[in-house]
C-alpha cells in the first residue's frame, strides 16, 4: 500500500469535523462529555463541535496541551507526519522492536482522547475501507513543529573519537567477534580471479560444488576470499554464465556484461556486487531460462538502486543503531512497493538487507567502545556506519607506472591500477602463482605471459602490437626487449596454423561463379577449399540478403547449436548496469530525504520537554491535583478524575467541576477476583483488547494479548478463553485466579 506525500500533514478544519460528526451518537457524546461534562439537551451537534473549535483555539488551553506533550507524545506526532497518515497497522510496523502492540495503542488512544490526533475513514481502489490517523489542524500551531522533526525517529551519535577501523591486506574487515567479515575483491582480485576462472575447464565436481584443487588454489591466491560464496555472486550479476550441457563444469565470461560493469565508477561496482550478494543466498538463480534471466537481472538492478538511495540517506559521521536502520529501509520500502522496478516479487527483507551490507562492507560496525552522545555511559549497542569503500584501485590515468617487472616475462600488479586495464591484461596473461610473493599489506597480485595465455588473446582478435602498447603504457616503457620479440614470435608461429570458427558458404560447382560476384564477392573472406568459403560475415541474415539478391531463392541454414543467454550480441540483454547516479535506475533520491537533512540527530540533543507559560506538564497536574484536594467527591469520582489528571486529559478548573462522570476499572491484579471478572465480562461484551499476565511453572511470567471470547466455568474454576491477536486460529485458556495481571486496553472511539 502507498500513500500519497505530496500534502501538508495537516487536512482541514472542515474535514476534522466531519470526521467527528460521522461518530456514532454515543461515541461523539462521550468525546464531548469528557471535555464539557454534562452536556444540556437537546442536542445540537454542530454547535457543540463549534464550543469545542473555540475550547481548542484558546491560548491558554493550547498552552496546556503544548506543555503535556512529552517526547513519547513527539515521536508519534512526528511518525503520523513522516509516515503520510497511516492505519494503525504500518505504525505497528514503523515501532516494531521498540514500543509493544498494546502499549502504542494505548499511547494513540491517549492521543485522540487529548484531541491531538483523530481518525478518518478511506478507500483504497479496490473499495475496501479503512481508517488513517491525522493531525488535529485546529492545534497546527502547537503540534506543526513536532510534526516536522521527523530526525527524532531516526536516532543516531556522532562517531566522532569512537570507531577503530582494522584493516588487513586488501580487503578492509569489521570487528564482529570472531566471525569473518567477506568484503568485495578489490580491483586487482576481481580481475585475478576472473583470468584464473577463464583458465579452468572443471570448476565443479560432478556431483556439484567446487573441485578440492580448486578450493585450495583458492585459499593460495585469493587468501580471505570465499570463493564458492564470489562465484555465485559472479553468476548472479551475470558476468559469468553456465553451461548449457548438463556435464559442464566451467563457467563462461560474459565479455559485453564484465566490460560494462568494469566502465562502471567504483562506489557503483561495489553497490551492485552487494545486490549480487544479497541474490546469492536469499533468491534463487533464474538464469537457466532466458525469459527469467531478464527478469533477474531487473531484479539486480532494481536491489541496486535500493542499496545506493538506501546508503545515500546515511550521514558518513555518524553511528546508527538497528532500529534507524530498519526505519529508513521500511519507508524507502514504500517508496518502491508497487513499482515495476520490483516485478512483483516482495521486496527485501530488512535481515538479510543488512547482512548483506555488513558482510560486504558498506555498512560496518567500528571497533572499540561504542558510547552515547557527549561522552554518554549508555551505549547505543549494535550501531553501525557507513564505509566509504573496501579495497583500493584506481579509476583512470596516473602519472606512475602501475606495473613493475617482477621477471622478463612476469609483472606485479600496483593497488592503482584501473580495473579495466587489469581487465585488459588479464585477455593475455596468467595468473602467478603468490606462493614466495606475500608482503605484510596482504597478497601481491603477479600477472605472467606465457604462450598459452598469448594464444588466448590472439583468438580472442587482439594482435602482439596492442600487448606491448598497454604494458608499455602501463609500465612507462619499462618491459623487457626479449618479452616483446617473442610477443612477435607467437604471433607469427600462430599464423601458421589455423582453426577458422564462423559462417561458412558451400556452393555447388555450377553456382560456384557467385562468390566472385557482388554482393557475394565483398563477404568471402577465404576460400577453404573449392566451394567451400569463410564468410566475413558475423550474422547470417547479411549473407542471406546477399545470396538473395544474386538471385538464389532457396538458401539451406542447418542449426548450429544452442546460443547460451547473454553470450550473444543482442539489445535484449544490454545495459544490464546502468549508472546509479542516472535515470537509468528509474529512480530518484527519495521524497521524504529532505526530511532527513540537517538538524541536530535525536541522539544529540536533549528531549524537549513542554513548558508555557502555565508552567510544566508537572506542575500544571499538580495544580489539578491540589485543586481536587478542595473538592467534595466519592472515591469512584476521585480515582476517576485522578486517572483523567494523570492521563493528561483536563485542561482547565472547569472541566473537574462540570465532568459528568463514568467510572471504568481497567485493570485488576493478584487476588482482587471480582475485578478481573468484571474487566473480562466488560472486554466480551465491548470486543476489546485484553493484555493478560500469569506466571508459568517455571516461575516465569507468561503475557499474551487477545480479544476475550468466553468465561466458562471448569471444574469449579472460572476459565478466561482469549484468542490471541498475534496467534490467529489459535487459543489460550488461563484460570481466572491464576491471571497476575489482567488489563482492558480501551477501543478507540474511531473505530465503531
Amino acid at each position: 500500500m502507498t500513500y500519497p506525500r505530496s500534502r501538508k500533514p495537516f487536512r482541514s478544519v472542515e474535514e476534522w469535523k466531519s470526521a467527528l460528526m460521522t461518530l456514532p451518537d454515543s461515541n461523539f457524546f462521550e468525546l464531548l462529555r469528557s471535555v464539557f461534562g454534562n452536556i444540556k439537551t437537546p442536542f445540537n451537534k454542530q454547535k457543540l463541535l463549534e464550543d469545542l473549535f473555540v475550547l481548542l483555539s484558546r491560548d491558554e488551553i493550547r498552552e496546556t496541551i503544548s506543555a503535556y506533550i512529552d517526547e513519547q507524545d513527539r515521536r508519534l506526532i512526528a511518525a503520523v507526519a513522516l509516515l503520510d497518515e497511516p492505519v494503525m497497522e504500518e505504525l505497528d510496523d514503523f515501532f516494531a522492536g521498540e514500543t509493544g502492540y498494546a502499549e502504542l495503542r494505548a499511547l494513540i488512544l491517549n492521543l485522540e482522547e487529548r484531541l491531538i490526533l483523530y481518525r478518518f475513514r478511506d478507500e483504497n481502489v479496490r473499495g475496501e475501507r479503512f481508517l488513517r490517523l491525522a493531525l488535529n489542524p485546529v492545534l497546527e500551531p502547537v503540534i506543526a513543529p513536532h510534526a516536522a522533526d521527523a530526525l527524532l525517529l531516526f536516532p543516531s551519535f556522532s562517531a566522532e573519537g569512537q570507531k577503530q577501523t582494522v584493516k588487513t591486506g586488501p580487503a578492509v574487515k569489521t570487528a564482529r567477534g570472531n566471525h569473518p567479515s567477506v568484503c568485495i575483491p578489490e580491483d586487482r582480485t576481481l580481475a585475478a580471479l576472473f583470468v584464473y576462472i577463464g583458465s579452468q575447464e572443471e570448476l565443479f565436481k560432478a556431483e556439484g560444488g567446487l573441485r578440492k584443487k580448486i578450493l585450495e588454489d583458492g585459499k593460495r591466491f585469493f587468501p580471505g576470499l570465499d570463493l564458492e560464496q564470489t562465484l555465485g555472486i559472479l553468476v548472479r550479476l551475470g558476468l559469468f554464465l553456465k553451461e548449457d550441457e548438463s556435464e559442464s563444469r566451467k563457467l563462461i565470461p560474459c565479455g559485453e556484461r564484465i566490460a560494462e560493469y568494469s566502465g562502471l565508477s567504483k562506489p557503483e561496482r561495489e553497490v551492485y556486487w552487494t545486490a549480487g550478494l544479497y541474490l546469492y543466498p536469499n533468491e534463487a538463480d533464474d538464469t537457466e531460462d532466458a525469459l527469467l534471466f531478464h527478469f533477474s537481472r531487473n531484479r539486480l538492478r532494481g536491489i541496486a538502486a535500493f542499496i545506493h538511495h538506501y546508503i545515500l540517506l546515511l550521514d558518513r559521521k555518524k553511528l546508527y543503531p538497528v532500529i534507524t536502520l530498519r526505519r529508513l529501509w521500511k519507508l524507502l520500502e514504500k517508496e518502491y512497493e508497487g513499482t515495476d522496478i520490483w516485478n512483483s516479487r516482495s521486496p527485501l527483507p530488512f535481515e538479510p538487507f543488512l547482512a548483506a551490507l555488513e558482510t560486504a562492507g558498506l555498512l560496518q560496525k567500528p571497533a572499540g567502545p561504542q558510547e552515547g552522545s557527549h561522552g554518554s555511559s549508555e551505549k547505543p549497542g549494535g550501531c553501525f556506519e557507513v564505509h566509504n569503500g573496501p579495497g583500493t584501485g584506481g579509476e583512470g590515468q596516473t602519472e606512475q607506472p602501475v606495473i613493475v617487472m617482477d621477471t622478463a616475462f612476469s609483472f606485479i600488479l600496483y593497488p592503482e591500477i584501473s580495473l579495466a586495464d587489469t581487465l585488459a591484461l588479464g585477455m593475455f596473461c596468467s595468473l602467478k602463482d603468490p606462493a614466495a610473493s606475500v608482503s605484510p599489506e596482504g597478497s601481491v597480485i603477479c600477472f605472467e605471459l606465457t604462450r598459452e595465455s598469448a594464444v588466448r588473446a590472439f583468438d580472442r582478435g587482439m594482435d602482439s602490437t596492442a600487448m606491448i602498447d598497454l604494458l608499455n603504457r602501463l609500465s612507462h616503457n619499462r618491459i623487457d626487449d626479449n618479452l616483446a620479440w617473442t610477443l612477435k614470435d607467437w604471433e607469427s608461429r600462430y599464423n601458421e596454423v589455423t582453426l577458422h570458427e564462423g559462417i561458412v558458404l558451400t556452393l555447388t560447382e555450377d553456382l560456384r561463379y557467385l562468390a566472385k560476384a557482388e554482393p557475394v564477392a565483398s563477404l568471402v573472406r577465404r576460400i577453404l577449399a573449392p566451394g567451400v568459403y569463410l564468410l566475413s560475415s558475423g550474422e547470417k541474415s547479411e549473407a542471406v540478403r546477399a545470396l538473395k539478391k544474386a538471385g538464389v531463392e532457396i538458401i539451406a541454414q542447418p542449426p548450429s547449436g544452442t546460443v547460451r543467454p547473454g553470450t550473444e550480441r543482442s539489445g535484449f540483454f544490454r545495459n544490464s548496469f546502468p549508472p546509479l547516479d542516472s535515470s537509468g535506475t528509474g529512480r530518484s533520491l527519495p521524497a521524504f530525504s529532505v526530511l532527513l537533512s540537517g538538524g541536530e540527530s535525536a541522539g544529540e540533543k536533549p528531549a524537549q520537554q513542554g513548558k508555557g507559560k502555565t508552567g510544566s506538564s508537572g506542575s500544571i497536574r499538580q495544580k489539578f491535583h491540589q485543586y481536587l484536594e478542595t473538592m467534595r467527591l466519592t472515591k469512584p469520582e476521585r480515582d476517576e478524575l485522578t486517572a483523567r489528571i494523570e492521563r493528561r486529559l483536563v485542561l482547565s478548573t472547569a472541566q473537574l467541576e462540570g465532568t459528568s462522570l463514568r467510572y471504568e476499572k481497567l485493570e485488576a491484579k493478584g487476588l482482587d477476583y471480582t475485578g478481573k471478572s468484571l474487566i473480562a465480562k466488560q472486554a466480551i461484551a465491548s470486543g476489546s483488547m485484553l493484555e493478560v499476565s500469569w506466571p508459568g511453572p517455571g516461575g516465569e511470567i507468561n503475557m499474551a494479548l487477545g480479544i476475550p471470547s468466553a468465561l466458562e466455568k471448569e471444574e469449579e474454576k472460572t476459565v478466561l478463553v482469549l484468542e490471541p491477536i498475534r496467534v490467529p486460529g489459535d487459543t489460550i485458556r488461563i484460570p481466572l485466579g491464576k491471571i497476575s495481571l489482567l488489563r482492558r486496553i480501551k477501543q478507540s472511539i474511531f473505530n465503531s
